[in-house]
């Protein structure tokens, strides 16, 4: 059975991802679920993926909040102010 799925992509990324389903005349969709089959270990789902993947230790004294607000200022171009 198939489920539906949204995801958050940058605009300029999904218009050439559209456009290389097209020239291979296959879906987005498609693309996607080809990518995950292929890139999952056997019989391993997403999750039991992403579990499975290294975790990062950060210090006592990190702020999650400082560094949220300084990948947003960065990705909308005023990574100067921090």
């Amino acid at each position: 059975m198939k489920k539906k799925l949204n995801i958050t992509i940058e605009e300029n990324l999904l218009e050439k991802i559209k456009a290389y389903a097209e020239s291979k005349d296959r879906s987005v969709s498609d693309l996607v679920q080809e990518h995950f089959e292929t890139t999952l270990p056997n019989g391993m789902t997403l999750v039991e993926y992403m579990k499975s993947l290294p975790k990062f230790e950060f210090p006592e004294d990190f702020d999650w909040k400082k560094e949220y607000y300084k990948a947003k200022a960065k990705k909308m171009g005023y990574e100067d102010l921090f």
